[in-house]
C-alpha cells in the first residue's frame, strides 16, 4: 500500500494557512480602526486585540469566519480575556507604539515585523503548530465543532475538537 503521509501534511499546511487568513482578517479590522479613526482608533484596535480571542466562545471575527476557536490548554475551555491579551501581545505591543506620530510608527514597524515573522516561523516549525502567542498564553487553536466542515466524513488532521466549543 502506498504511503499517504503527504495527504496529512498537506491538510496540516492548509490548516496553518487558514489560521494565517483568520489572523489577517483580524488585522484588517485593526488596520481599518487605526487608519480611519487615528489616534483614538489605535486604542479601539488595541482593545479589540485584547478581547478578540475571548469573545464568541473563543472566536475572534477572523476565526469565526474560518471556523476556528481558541481554547485554554489548562482546562479546554474557551480562551479567557487574560489569555487573549497574552496571546496577542506580539501584535498589541507594536500597535500600542503607533499612537506616537512618526517615531512611534517606525518603532512599531521595527518591533512588529520581527515579532510577526517569529509568530509565522513558530507556527510552521513547531510540531504542535503553536505560535508565540499560544506558547505564552498556554492556548491552542481548534476547529469549532459547529463550524468545521468535514472532509470525507473526517475533520482535518492536526485540528483538535473541543467539547466546549
Amino acid at each position: 500500500m502506498a504511503d499517504r503521509n503527504y495527504l496529512i501534511k498537506n491538510n496540516i499546511r492548509v490548516a496553518k494557512m487558514a489560521r494565517l487568513i483568520a489572523k489577517a482578517i483580524d488585522l484588517f479590522i485593526v488596520t481599518i480602526l487605526t487608519f480611519f479613526l487615528y489616534p483614538i482608533g489605535i486604542l479601539f484596535a488595541v482593545a479589540y486585540m485584547i478581547v478578540s480571542d475571548s469573545i464568541q466562545e473563543g472566536q475572534s471575527v477572523g476565526k469565526r469566519f474560518i471556523g476556528f476557536a481558541v481554547i485554554s490548554l489548562e482546562d479546554g475551555r474557551p480562551c479567557s480575556i487574560k489569555q487573549s491579551a497574552i496571546r496577542n501581545l506580539p501584535i498589541i505591543i507594536p500597535l500600542s507604539l503607533a499612537i506616537i506620530p512618526f517615531a512611534g510608527w517606525l518603532f512599531s514597524f521595527f518591533v512588529g515585523l520581527p515579532l510577526i515573522a517569529l509568530e509565522i516561523y513558530l507556527l510552521y516549525h513547531l510540531d504542535s503548530g503553536h505560535r508565540l502567542g499560544d506558547v505564552m498564553a498556554d492556548t491552542s487553536v481548534v476547529a469549532s465543532t459547529k463550524d468545521a466542515i468535514p472532509v470525507n466524513g473526517k475533520k482535518a488532521p492536526g485540528i483538535v475538537e473541543s467539547k466546549y466549543v
